[in-house]
């Protein structure tokens, strides 16, 4: 379904934890990042969608989370020329999207990105609220900065989750496939899994990653010297 301007009606999904963190998920086989996001069947309403595509991308079903915002109106972004299909009638030229901000009331345990047969993504993170905004492809970063400044002051209104909103550290530990058929509540680190660990040797480690194994390693040092005194 494609309106007379080229744009495919699409829901996207902000889930955020107690702590203000947002889930973050990987593209099934690519090192591509973003929230989770789908169109809108004939019939269908905008939550509707909603509830369908949280099912399909990230397992969760509406007991497992409480709907806080919705952004205000339609938000639009284009695709670069190299995606847009032009064998299609009309030509489909990008999206146009009801956001929807969520937030998990059920555990961790919960999240299952193989609920369908298709999955969208394989793998996730919790992350600081604002770091999807300097992270995502570069044609979807205006619609992220706008529809997290507007959801900004509902994540803001909680005491613990202010600091969260505040932060712009990377904060989680990825959580693959595999690892999200075990135990995910070992999110007690920012350090990689051991999963994330195999997939990257030879590779540079992130910036963020070195800054924060520093931190973890001033910090076990200080307190090891204050147990000894």
């Amino acid at each position: 379904m494609i309106d007379f301007d080229g744009y495919r009606p699409n829901v996207g999904i902000i889930i955020s934890n107690r702590q203000g963190q947002v889930l973050w998920a990987k593209r099934c086989g690519q090192n591509s990042w973003q929230f989770p996001q789908g169109g809108i069947n004939n019939g269908e309403t905008p939550e509707q969608a909603m509830y369908r595509e949280l099912y399909e991308e990230v397992g969760l079903s509406r007991q497992d989370v409480k709907i806080l915002a919705v952004s205000k109106g339609w938000l639009r972004y284009k695709l670069p020329k190299r995606l847009v299909r032009n064998d299609g009638n009309p030509v489909c030229i990008g999206q146009k999207q009801r956001w929807f901000l969520l937030t998990l009331v059920s555990g961790e345990d919960s999240i299952n990105m193989q609920a369908t047969k298709t999955p969208e993504f394989d793998g996730w993170r919790w992350v600081s609220y604002w770091y999807p905004v300097r992270q995502v492809i570069s044609f979807k970063r205006e619609v992220y900065r706008k529809v997290m400044k507007e959801f900004s002051s509902v994540v803001m209104a909680a005491p613990d989750r202010a600091s969260a909103v505040k932060s712009h550290q990377h904060t989680s530990q990825y959580k693959s496939l595999a690892s999200t058929n075990t135990n995910n509540t070992k999110d007690t680190a920012t350090s990689p899994s051991d999963n994330e660990r195999s997939t990257n040797v030879g590779k540079k480690e992130p910036r963020y990653q070195r800054k924060q194994r520093k931190f973890n390693q001033e910090r076990s040092a200080r307190q090891k010297g204050e147990q000894r005194k």
